[in-house]
């Protein structure tokens, strides 16, 4: 394979995360050099991305093509009985293998699907956006939403390769790049970066340190037992956003989004608890600013329903729980009061 190949290393199932152009047209040999038993795939694609003209996969072998919606639509528990469904009309065997192509959502999706058919099957991400090359296609975490929130059913499942194509980085809108920075930026974050240091990184830059962040803490800790949790920094709000738009309030609000909104409130709350000074705030909120990226709550938020919805989250043991900055660098910290986390909600301001 070409580009730049970053591993993930977990013994018999590591896997090679791709970055370049054009290396969505090493999926064939991705393909054949880590599932050679298989005798046909499946391609789950969102329908805005089939009519594509980049949108030809070849995958060397017989290929069935399956349609899912677009965005946080495809995250669902029908969706998945869906795949499945067709995935058992076409006989697919424990040999064969699923392609999902697409974001994060379609990774998420896909992955997940092919983790409880025939209680797993091969899948192998070609990662179209900038969240899912950064971040949702690498690690193995699949997942569906719930009404009651945000990626509540899932499973861990390797895929047996990502191919991060940056052709498709030049046909996204300005707003799906700013998403995928949410994320990049958080990958700064947390690996020491000034910044004048992220000004200085290209896309290109910014994608390798993202994907080989990624990589590099899930080979450590694939099942989030403690190091891995640290790339939910920013999250724990991030989620609760979009599970109150999950829940019926129109927000319009993308992942990155949210979760560039949630390291500037993790840092003042890790400042509100004397964790860090007022020099970390400042330097959040200008890494945030080199990637263009806005930190304003939604309007009209209900305080009492964020901290309900961050509760929930996946990090919590029944209190609120959040990755924070600190003396000793990133932790996850537990135990937070509701009265702490009100009061730096409310001095952040577009809640009531």
């Amino acid at each position: 394979m070409t580009g730049m190949k970053v591993p993930v290393l977990l013994a018999d199932r590591s896997y090679m995360v791709v970055v370049g152009h054009g290396v969505r047209n090493q999926l064939a040999e991705a393909i054949a050099s880590k599932a050679p038993r298989a005798a046909r795939a499946v391609l789950v694609i969102s329908e805005s991305l089939l009519h594509q003209p980049w949108a030809s996969f070849e995958t060397g072998l017989p290929t069935t093509t399956i349609t899912v919606p677009d965005g946080e639509a495809a995250k669902s528990a029908s969706q998945v009985e869906h795949l499945c469904t067709e995935f058992s009309k076409l006989e697919l065997s424990r040999h064969d293998v699923v392609v999902g192509v697409g974001g994060g959502a379609v990774t998420d999706l896909a992955g997940f699907a092919a983790a409880v058919y025939l209680r797993g099957i091969a899948v192998v991400h070609v990662a179209t956006s900038l969240v899912a090359q950064v971040d949702a296609a690498i690690g193995g975490k699949t997942a569906v939403n719930l009404v009651t929130g945000k990626n509540l059913m899932g499973a861990f499942h390797q895929p047996l390769a990502v191919l991060c194509d940056l052709d498709f980085l030049e046909t996204l809108p300005p707003r799906e790049i700013l998403n995928g920075r949410g994320e990049i930026v958080k990958c700064c974050l947390l690996d020491g970066l000034t910044p004048p240091m992220m000004s200085a990184l290209s896309l290109e830059d910014q994608v390798l340190l993202a994907v080989e962040l990624k990589a590099r803490i899930v080979s450590a800790d694939e099942r989030e037992g403690g190091l891995r949790a640290l790339l939910n920094y920013g999250h724990t709000l991030a989620h609760a956003i979009e599970a109150l738009e999950l829940g019926g309030q129109e927000l319009d609000i993308r992942h990155g989004e949210a979760v560039a909104i949630g390291v500037a409130f993790a840092v003042r709350l890790a400042r509100h608890l004397g964790r860090v000074g007022d020099d970390a705030v400042a330097s959040h909120d200008e890494a945030l600013s080199v990637f263009g990226l806005h930190a304003e709550l939604p309007q009209g938020l209900s305080i009492a329903a964020l901290i309900n919805a961050m509760a929930k989250d996946k990090k919590a043991h029944h209190d609120l729980t959040f990755v924070l900055p600190g003396p000793n660098g990133f932790e996850t910290v537990s135990g937070i009061s509701r009265s702490d986390v009100e009061i730096v909600l409310e001095a952040f301001g577009g809640v009531k």
